[in-house]
């Protein structure tokens, strides 16, 4: 009797190391599913490598329904960006997805990591070599750095290109070294800026083009907010220029390709 309590005993302790082993490789497995552990939903852009021109402009928003939109600009080329949309699907072990695109037969395939995308190749490998940072898409984070900023409103009024402007009003927001750029629609400026607490924001030391134009009232009037403001408000893909609690100085939309 006594064997037989021992022996049944011996076999439960067995069951109980093989459950605390499965559990693990299950928690294992679950950390290193990249669809349950990260935060994949966003935009992510990058230039990959090209092989008959400077450079692919690559910009991929997946969304938590599942669907994405890409959006593809050849550097050398005609510059024409091209969008694509659909599904994407997980494989099974929950790191890579495939773009599915029902108007194309060619699928890409991304490795999904903290905060950026890896390029596969056709087969669903990762490149490696002396390139391979250079098949990685960056997460855009939320915040005003290193977006295309392109000007809607001024002083609450409605800001659209008109025939006589070189370019369209932006402000690109540079992590290196602070640097701010941009154009009027008449003239190209740059500067510094500097974001402290509080959605502070203050840019100076900026140096501006003397270009004259038929009419400079953007020109004019853009300068002076840049000038003025001392805060900014960001809501998803919009950026709000501020002075103090006046009403909104500059208003902004994130535009990916340009």
């Amino acid at each position: 009797m006594k064997t037989k309590t021992f022996f049944n005993a011996f076999i439960l302790f067995l069951l109980f190391l093989v459950g605390c082993s499965s559990e693990k490789e299950y928690v294992k497995e679950e950390i290193d599913n990249s669809m349950i552990s990260v935060d994949w939903a966003g935009t992510y852009q990058g230039t990959l490598p090209c092989a008959d021109c400077d450079g692919i402009k690559t910009t991929i928003i997946l969304n938590e329904d599942l669907t994405y939109k890409q959006f593809t600009s050849y550097f050398g080329k005609s510059g024409e960006t091209f969008q694509d949309s659909g599904t994407f699907v997980w494989n099974d072990k929950g790191n890579i997805i495939t773009l599915i695109n029902e108007n194309s037969e060619l699928n890409w395939k991304y490795m999904v990591g903290e905060n950026k995308l890896f390029h596969l190749d056709q087969y669903g490998n990762k490149i490696g070599g002396n390139f391979a940072d250079m098949y990685i898409l960056p997460k855009l984070v939320p915040g005003i750095t290193e977006k295309y900023w392109k000007l809607v409103e001024l002083m609450g009024k409605e800001v659209v290109r008109s025939e006589q402007m070189q370019k369209e009003p932006h402000i690109i927001f540079k992590n290196h070294e602070n640097r701010v750029n941009g154009h009027t629609g008449c003239n190209s400026f740059s500067g510094n800026y500097e974001l402290t607490e509080g959605d502070r924001l203050l840019i100076f030391n900026v140096a501006v083009t003397q270009m004259a134009c038929l009419d400079m009232t953007v020109n004019d009037e853009f300068l002076k907010v840049i000038n003025l403001t001392n805060s900014y408000f960001v809501n998803g893909d919009t950026l709000f220029l501020y002075r103090a609690r006046m009403a909104p100085l500059a208003k902004f939309e994130a535009v990916y390709f340009q």
